[in-house]
């Protein structure tokens, strides 16, 4: 491997690693409860996403996931499961396909909302992720254009505003 690769996969767990101590340092410290993850966009991206979370040192597990394609979703929760067995149980009710899939996540009862969807719906998804109130780690880049961006930039602010825990990839 490259020491470019290295650099990036290195950057990218600790953003990962970050979020979920964040997340984690939120429960009270005798807490058994479980982070509910709802993962959107199943691709290879998010389905790293997804498998770097659950390696943190943390109580989540995989409830939810959101995608255009019920292939993307099946092969997303047979990787994951190969790999944390106990930690993905998405039951078919918590399988979202379409576009509009990620409002259907958003609403399932997840604690924590990953996005990992194509970059240009991301501002969107962030947007509506914060207005319900949901913890947040973003795939880098937030926006690929000026209006994206001046939707991410809002719902960052209002993240903040709302004590939100908003991470995102390097």
């Amino acid at each position: 491997m490259s020491p470019a690769l290295n650099r990036r996969q290195f950057v990218h767990s600790t953003a990962i690693l970050t979020a979920a101590t964040t997340l984690r340092a939120q429960q009270k410290a005798d807490s058994s409860e479980t982070l509910r993850i709802g993962l959107v966009g199943c691709g290879g991206r998010g389905t790293g996403a997804a498998s770097q979370a659950l390696g943190a040192e943390y109580n989540g597990k995989i409830v939810a996931m959101a995608d255009v394609d019920m292939k993307q979703i099946d092969g997303s929760i047979a990787s994951l499961s190969a790999k944390f067995p106990d930690r993905v149980d998405v039951k078919p009710d918590k399988k979202f396909i379409g576009i509009d899939a990620y409002k259907q996540l958003i609403d399932s009862g997840v604690d924590v909302v990953l996005l990992a969807s194509p970059p240009g719906f991301r501002p969107m998804h962030l947007q509506a992720a914060v207005d319900a109130g949901k913890h947040i780690f973003c795939e880098k880049p937030m926006a690929v254009d000026t209006i994206g961006y001046h939707i991410a930039m809002a719902a960052v602010k209002k993240a903040k505003e709302k004590k939100l825990n908003l991470v995102a990839g390097f």
